[in-house]
């Protein structure tokens, strides 16, 4: 821990990082890349074609989003990784990734999660991909089940190029195709709320599910649901995931049933 904070500050006296006090958690302090941290690390090859978001080096987006969750959430399932032999680092976790939909909208999921299957030193392994929603309760119900239609939306969205047709050599593909080979799962993670609380938000994704046009969107796409509590006490890798098409399931979220690895 003082080996952090020592190289925590080196970052902030480099004018890398910055930070804030959370009042409402314990008085928590909070980093968060500054501007010109941004632009630097927006060239590692491991952030490759990344969009930041637009308030990720805001101070006041940061205390209003961050939260102490968010970091409670990705710390479960680096620890589980950790504990199981599995591959999941820190910059596995990347928080607010832009994703265009068209007509200047954008998805853009709390994290994007990147996690290897099997032993952490070998070559063998799924790679997994998940984009996560940390539903902290501070909207209602419907209000998290409107976000499937964004998912959904990205999933068939194709961006037009200027000046270029599709052809048979070079067909127009879905925009998501550039960064990912499968369509990453999509985990809402539920606080801040106790088991009705959780019953009435799967309630309202499992309703959400249902207001879809019929795709290919929720048979390819795992959409998984579960309290932050239970991925604290159990771990993120045991069978406590309801799928929001069946929420009467519980499944691991690295085996959904579906044909996606």
């Amino acid at each position: 821990m003082e080996q952090t904070r020592r190289r925590l500050a080196r970052l902030r006296s480099e004018g890398l990082i910055d930070r804030i006090t959370l009042p409402q958690a314990g008085r928590t302090r909070v980093g968060f890349p500054t501007a010109y941290g941004v632009q630097l690390a927006s060239e590692w090859p491991e952030l490759g074609g990344h969009r930041p978001s637009r308030t990720v080096s805001d101070p006041t987006a940061v205390r209003l989003k961050a939260g102490h969750t968010l970091t409670v959430t990705a710390l479960a399932f680096l620890e589980d990784a950790r504990r199981r032999g599995e591959m999941c680092q820190p910059l596995d976790w990347l928080t607010e990734v832009h994703h265009p939909i068209g007509s200047g909208e954008a998805v853009i999921p709390d994290a994007l999660l990147y996690y290897k299957r099997g032993p952490a030193d070998g070559d063998n392994g799924a790679m997994l991909r998940a984009f996560v929603e940390v539903d902290r309760a501070t909207m209602g119900p419907e209000r998290l089940g409107a976000k499937l239609p964004a998912y959904e939306r990205l999933h068939r969205y194709i961006p037009t190029l200027p000046g270029r047709m599709p052809t048979l050599k070079e067909p127009a593909l879905e925009a998501w195709r550039r960064r990912y080979p499968l369509f990453p799962r999509v985990l809402f993670v539920l606080d801040s709320t106790g088991p009705a609380g959780v019953e009435t938000r799967i309630s309202a994704l499992h309703a959400g599910a249902g207001l879809l046009a019929p795709s290919r969107f929720l048979h390819d796409v795992p959409i998984l649901a579960a309290p932050l509590a239970d991925l604290l006490h159990h771990g993120p890798s045991a069978p406590l995931w309801r799928p929001v098409h069946n929420p009467d399931q519980r499944v691991p979220w690295t085996d959904s049933g579906h044909r996606q690895t």
